[in-house]
């Protein structure tokens, strides 16, 4: 049982079921960052902690083609942080709202064992992009190079560690991309737990199966926390996409097409 899919359907209404909700031309989306859970301490600065916590939230508004303009924080933190390891926290929230011109609006703060961060996104958007449709013959891509997030992850908890630039640490978003293709997008979201995990909820939402060009390696495709952009379009589309792509300098690969057929994930669940 995926307990994860069953607790969200029993708050099953027109409003849940893509990245984030959408309402009156606002995008509104949170997402939980939690220490033991999506993080150790000893794999990330508090700065790169901060930093990272805002980068997964902004991921959700970006694939629904939206500008974050808002933010709200709620924090745990526990009794022994000391004052500057809270200001390197704070800085590392702060860059990239000011790198995406977010305004941090208010939220909460609270004692507790460990490090948890919860932030709300408050974004805008002329044209939402959500998870469907995806029709018969659309072509899938994605974004960028998958696989390197899970292999970085064997390292940390192998005791090992990765550079500072490691996508596990500083995911790379696609806002670039996905303001000058979005015209030509039909589906869309991001890649959070795993290409084939998602392509399991793009297929359920849809009622459509994928056909692979290339086989893609179990190690690429479960490989979680990438967000990067997944993607959905029509193939008479192909060209201007590649364009876009060559523009933006953003790597795409087109790996599939969408057929009537079902469609099976084999990777374990993140969550739970």
């Amino acid at each position: 049982m995926n307990k994860e899919s069953f607790f969200i359907s029993l708050f099953n209404n027109k409003f849940v079921g893509d990245d984030a909700a959408f309402l009156d031309k606002y995008i509104y989306s949170v997402d939980a960052f939690n220490e033991n859970i999506h993080f150790k301490k000893e794999w990330l600065s508090y700065y790169e902690i901060g930093q990272k916590a805002m980068i997964v939230n902004i991921s959700d508004a970006i694939a629904m083609n939206a500008k974050p303009l808002y933010a709200l924080l709620s924090i745990a933190l526990p009794k022994d942080i000391k004052p500057y390891q809270m200001e390197e926290l704070a800085k590392g929230i702060k860059d990239i709202a000011n790198r995406y011109k977010i305004e941090i609006i208010g939220g909460d703060t609270i004692s507790g064992k460990k490090i948890d961060i919860s932030i709300t996104i408050i974004s805008k958007t002329k044209k939402p992009i959500f998870r469907k449709p995806i029709k018969d013959g659309y072509l899938l891509a994605y974004t960028g190079e998958l696989g390197r997030v899970k292999k970085d992850l064997d390292k940390l908890l192998r005791g090992k560690k990765v550079g500072k630039n490691s996508k596990f640490k500083k995911p790379i978003l696609r806002d670039k991309f996905m303001q000058k293709a979005s015209r030509y997008i039909k589906a869309s979201m991001d890649i959070s737990d795993g290409l084939f995990d998602d392509l399991g909820k793009l297929s359920k939402l849809n009622r459509i199966g994928f056909k692979f060009f290339n086989k893609i390696d179990k190690r690429v495709g479960c490989s979680g926390e990438e967000y990067e952009l997944l993607f959905a379009f029509d193939k008479r589309d192909l060209k201007k996409i590649l364009q876009i792509s060559k523009i933006t300098r953003t790597p795409i690969t087109v790996f599939a097409k969408a057929v009537r057929k079902p469609y099976k994930n084999i990777c374990k669940p993140h969550h739970f």
